[in-house]
């Protein structure tokens, strides 16, 4: 995980420099991507990596900003429990959600907050 935290576009949520190396690698595979944060349990609890065009955005969606070219959206009961801090997505080792571009790749995007973002260790 690195330390700097990279904010391409203004919005409350940004990525890692780990997170960004991962999600240029998917694109690369897979073409324009979006992602969701739902905040159901299970995969739903992870921010999910989809093609453009295999999600449906809905009218509870709320888009937070955008990584590099890639839209980051929330479910509107989420946006309004997480309104008070910005998101950080990050990579941490693991299989990413089951419908996820990440899955399989050994490494799963995070998402911390500002509140919950970890301390350097002394």
């Amino acid at each position: 995980m690195g330390d700097a935290v990279t904010r391409p576009d203004p919005g409350k949520v940004s990525a890692t420099p780990a997170a960004m190396e991962l999600l240029a690698e998917i694109v690369a595979d897979h073409g324009p991507v979006l992602f969701h944060q739902s905040g159901g349990c299970c995969d739903g609890s992870s921010p999910m990596c989809y093609p453009r065009g295999d999600f449906l955005i809905s009218e509870a969606d709320v888009l937070l900003g955008y990584l590099g070219e890639t839209p980051f959206y929330i479910s509107a009961s989420q946006a309004a429990v997480w309104a008070h801090t910005d998101l950080i997505i990050d990579v941490v080792p693991g299989r990413g959600g089951m419908f996820s571009l990440d899955n399989g790749r050994e490494r799963r995007f995070l998402t911390r907050s500002t509140i919950c973002a970890p301390t350097p260790s002394s």
